[in-house]
């Protein structure tokens, strides 16, 4: 044999058999008859993914019918040779993955699956209806969805955290990420592909459906497909760029991209939108529009008789290994010294590194804080699940909801501020019912000289909006140590707070804490009124009642660390006990959407006098007891407050 030579789209053989065994022409020939394909039968199964991505969306009264109708030759070819996926168990940390970025394209992923033979086509009609499992946007409800999307750009993070657990542990499996030309204009995408080109993800493949044309207009580039390759490649991508709609060079495409090893792939693709149905193709004007009647008749005739019998045969992954409950609770062991004192944010470190020795499903991730939010401590302890995201905030969240997919438990840990600008990462983090435990340090004016733009004070609302998302605020070492193993326990969303000041430890070693719980500081039954306080102003609250106990004034003095949910109970017990029903909150946040406000709602329709004391202006760089004084949250503020109420 002097020559064996072959390849998509064309493909060539050239056999000399002399001096070649008949065995070894006999392989090669076998090996080159197998790896034919019949495209013909491929293109009808791509044509089915049309069918059902126009029907379903007539069927419903809305939806994206064209933004299907581009990438419908792109995934026909992945699901039908490439993509190894257990059916029965989606969750099988050995499958591949598959992300949906483009998620207004939702009908597309359904009647993938539909056609790999999850469900009947027929239950499609469904589409959009309310109850479905097939909702206008993917949601985990649909449980091959890997994650929530359609707020646009995030899809590249979740499939580059999906990408990371399977390298970091060896699992063997490729994941593929289908994006929108549009989408591209979002900065997270090009935080992402930073992400996946420094940490080396060969096994990550983005699809780049390049179809021209977005909502109101042409994308950014349009069909200019050198501007995308010369950005994938400058971002380290491996660039495959080529016709969206030639089976055979799709085909050749990702027979290429799986081989990758160290770098990411970008399959670059020109699309037609409406590719297939003549007067959709390349028409603007029908974005997020269906066909009615008539038009889906005449749509169905183009494509002509389909079998809807066809069906995907998905390639089984060679292992199967689901992940177990990984929320375990090992109450922490660490004692302190109550003669000295701590940052409850120095705590938090060593405390995460020591549960990360008893548990191995849990991650780190920081964006360039890790010595100032101290897992700097976990990433020595446990570099090969510590995860570096740099200065990219909005990457990093939605990573973390790739790895909590997988069975692991992010813990997402950077300044409370920076936390603001993932608003929507961490909604849509919700929406996939992620489990993420995220840590803010530096909250509140008690930060001192760094000044206003370093102050989380909107945090506690912004984690508050999203609905059983548990808020926890620790004061000092012992409550800290408590909690966190509880928070990472607890299934689902949770935010803990954690201060810059050192605190002086309150709490003795054998009390306890739980997710709603609080602690009554001072009692007596000549109590006049309430302060509930939280963080650094349970410390405050304390030295007011010192002055205020010198003057003869009692009053009650309760410990909210947990803010959301709240103890309602607690402080309904502590408004009927004391003299006047009176409760004062006082926390370093700002007023709207803190503490206050959940006490507050917490107490319903018990006859009560509210009174709110939180932070309601823009503060300034200063020493801390001068900016709680500035904040009106200092203890000298609360004396002044209560003397009030009393007058």
């Amino acid at each position: 044999m002097t020559e064996k030579e072959y390849s998509r789209p064309e493909i060539r053989l050239d056999l000399d058999v002399q001096g070649c065994s008949f065995q070894l022409a006999l392989a090669c020939l076998l090996e080159f008859f197998l790896g034919m394909k019949d495209f013909q039968l491929l293109q009808n199964k791509a044509e089915l993914l049309r069918k059902w991505s126009m029907i379903s969306t007539s069927e419903a009264g809305s939806g994206h019918p064209t933004s299907c109708l581009s990438a419908a030759d792109l995934v026909a070819v992945l699901f039908d040779s490439y993509f190894r996926y257990d059916l029965a168990a989606p969750l099988n940390l050995y499958n591949d993955r598959f992300v949906l970025s483009k998620g207004h394209a939702s009908p597309l992923l359904y009647a993938l699956f539909g056609l790999s033979g999850a469900f009947p086509l027929e239950e499609m009609k469904t589409l959009r209806k309310f109850g479905s499992r097939f909702e206008g946007h993917p949601v985990p409800k649909f449980e091959h969805a890997e994650a929530a999307t359609g707020s646009l750009g995030q899809g590249l993070s979740v499939g580059a955290g999906l990408a990371l657990v399977g390298k970091r542990e060896n699992l063997g499996n490729k994941t593929y990420v289908l994006l929108g030309d549009g989408e591209l204009a979002e900065g997270q995408v090009w935080e992402a592909a930073n992400f996946a080109s420094y940490h080396k993800l060969g096994n990550l493949i983005a699809i780049l459906d390049i179809n021209r044309l977005a909502q109101s207009g042409e994308t950014m580039f349009g069909h200019e497909m050198l501007e995308y390759e010369n950005r994938f490649k400058a971002f380290g991508f491996e660039v495959i760029s080529i016709d969206g709609h030639d089976l055979k060079a799709i085909d050749a495409a990702f027979k290429k991209a799986i081989k990758s090893e160290d770098k990411p792939v970008a399959i670059i693709a020109n699309t037609l939108k409406g590719k297939g149905i003549s007067f959709l193709e390349d028409m603007a004007g029908w974005h997020g529009k269906i066909l009615n009647a008539d038009q889906l008749k005449e749509a169905l005739d183009e494509l002509g008789e389909l079998d809807d019998n066809l069906r995907f045969e998905l390639i089984s992954p060679d292992k199967t290994s689901t992940a177990d409950n990984p929320q375990v609770l090992t109450p922490s062991k660490r004692s302190f010294d109550s003669k000295k004192k701590y940052a409850t944010r120095e705590v938090f470190g060593e405390v995460f590194s020591d549960q990360g020795k008893s548990n191995k499903k849990i991650y780190g991730l920081d964006a360039d804080v890790k010595n100032s939010t101290f897992t700097t401590d976990f990433m020595d302890a446990h570099p090969e699940r510590f995860v570096e995201c740099f200065i990219a905030e909005q990457n990093m969240v939605t990573v973390a909801v790739g790895l909590a997919r997988l069975g692991k438990i992010p813990v997402v840990a950077t300044f409370a501020a920076f936390l603001s600008r993932t608003a929507d990462q961490i909604r849509m983090a919700r929406v996939s019912e992620a489990n993420i435990k995220f840590v803010g340090s530096h909250v509140g004016v008690s930060i001192g000289e760094d000044g206003p733009s370093q102050m989380g004070l909107e945090d506690i609302a912004l984690f508050g909006s999203e609905p059983d998302v548990v808020i926890l605020q620790p004061c000092d070492a012992v409550s800290t140590a408590r909690l966190i193993p509880i928070m990472l326990a607890h299934i689902g969303m949770t935010y803990l707070r954690t201060l810059r000041p050192k605190t002086p430890v309150l709490y003795a070693e054998e009390d306890k804490f739980e997710i709603g719980g609080s602690k009554v500081l001072k009692k007596s039954s000549k109590d006049k009124l309430t302060v509930a306080a939280t963080g650094i102003t349970v410390f405050e609250a304390l030295k007011a009642w010192e002055i205020l106990h010198e003057m003869g004034i009692p009053i009650r003095i309760v410990d909210c660390y947990s803010i959301n949910p709240i103890d309602a109970e607690t402080l309904k017990t502590s408004l009927k006990e004391t003299e006047l029903p009176i409760l004062i909150t006082v926390e370093d946040h700002y007023s709207h959407g803190g503490m206050g406000d959940f006490a507050h709602a917490a107490l319903g329709k018990v006859d009560h006098t509210f009174i709110k004391m939180a932070v309601n202006k823009i503060s300034r760089s200063g020493e801390m007891d001068q900016l709680l004084d500035d904040a009106g949250i200092s203890a000298g503020n609360i004396v002044q407050k209560v003397k009030q109420c009393l007058a």
